[in-house]
């Protein structure tokens, strides 16, 4: 998915810094353990809102951000060539697409989130986060946080593909979590923790479905004051790195490289089909009630909402 390259980048869209992660200390609550337990909890934007209280100490306090949008991200060429900066362009596009989408379907007013760019650590609303978390959506200060080293991480460790809408996905999956906060779902996680059926589950997959929703209406959707789309059309390549990206962060696949046995039991975020399956139901449909996985009764077809 290519960005059109003339269209403006917000200066003020992000801000960014955050301390150097090695001098940081993270409590993890059992080592490598517990590592393992973050990334499998937190890894594409679990609710860190109790989560990362666990292994950090969450405060009600955040660090000052030491800029606005990274100075070499100017336009829609920067996003095609720079990773940080198609992170805040493609946030621009979310604002877009969720500002008109949002208060159609649902009645509720879209209010953008905070978008923070960070390299090593960082305190949030949620409490204290490395890198290792992954991205991530803190509802208590609804800011959206990427160390965009991360989506290397996706390839390296996880096996995405490294094309653009997969890196796009992620951060539209995070913004899903603050459509979920702005219509009251977001703690439905929290109540219902883990397992294949639980609330966790049903939380990140809708995020998912919300996330393919984008990707619906980004090649349509123009910039504010012009006519031009944030986004050159899809193709089928660009669907395929959202889907590889889907998959590659399903709990079984997960689970089977780390520990080589598959728990559905402790599941967080949903299998890898399954991902991919509410990713495609957003995406087909541009409908927010084809996303309302909480009724859904089986979550393996998200056609199935009797």
């Amino acid at each position: 998915m290519t960005f059109n390259e003339n269209l403006p980048i917000d200066p003020g869209r992000a801000s960014s810094g955050g301390g150097p992660g090695r001098n940081g200390k993270l409590a993890l609550g059992g080592g490598a353990g517990g590592l393992i337990v973050l990334v499998l909890a937190l890894l594409m934007g679990g609710d860190p809102g109790s989560t990362l209280g666990q292994f950090t100490g969450a405060q009600d306090v955040q660090t000052s951000p030491t800029a606005d949008t990274p100075e070499h991200c100017r336009t829609g060429a920067d996003a095609n060539t720079y990773v940080d900066c198609r992170v805040v362009l493609t946030a621009q596009s979310l604002d877009a697409v969720w500002g008109q989408e949002l208060p159609d379907q649902t009645g509720v007013t879209y209010e953008p989130p905070g978008l923070r760019l960070f390299t090593g650590s960082v305190s949030t609303g949620c409490g204290y986060a490395t890198s290792e978390v992954g991205p991530f959506y803190c509802p208590a200060d609804r800011t959206a946080y990427f160390d965009v080293g991360f989506f290397q991480e996706l390839v390296d460790r996880f096996g995405a593909t490294g094309g653009p809408l997969a890196q796009e996905y992620v951060v539209a999956h995070e913004f899903g979590h603050h459509i979920q906060t702005l219509l009251g779902d977001i703690g439905r996680a929290r109540q219902d923790p883990q397992g294949p059926e639980s609330g966790a589950v049903r939380t990140e997959l809708q995020a998912d479905c919300y996330a393919g929703m984008w990707a619906h209406y980004a090649d349509r959707t123009p910039a504010p004051g012009s006519d031009t789309p944030f986004l050159q059309p899809l193709d089928d390549v660009d669907i395929g790195d959202a889907l590889s990206a889907a998959s590659a962060v399903g709990d079984d696949r997960i689970q089977e490289s780390v520990q080589g046995r598959v728990n559905p039991e402790v599941w967080t975020h949903g299998a890898s089909e399954q991902r991919q399956g509410w990713f495609l139901a957003g995406y087909r449909t541009g409908e927010v009630r084809s996303c309302d996985t909480f009724s859904a009764t089986d979550l393996s077809n998200p056609a199935d909402l009797r």
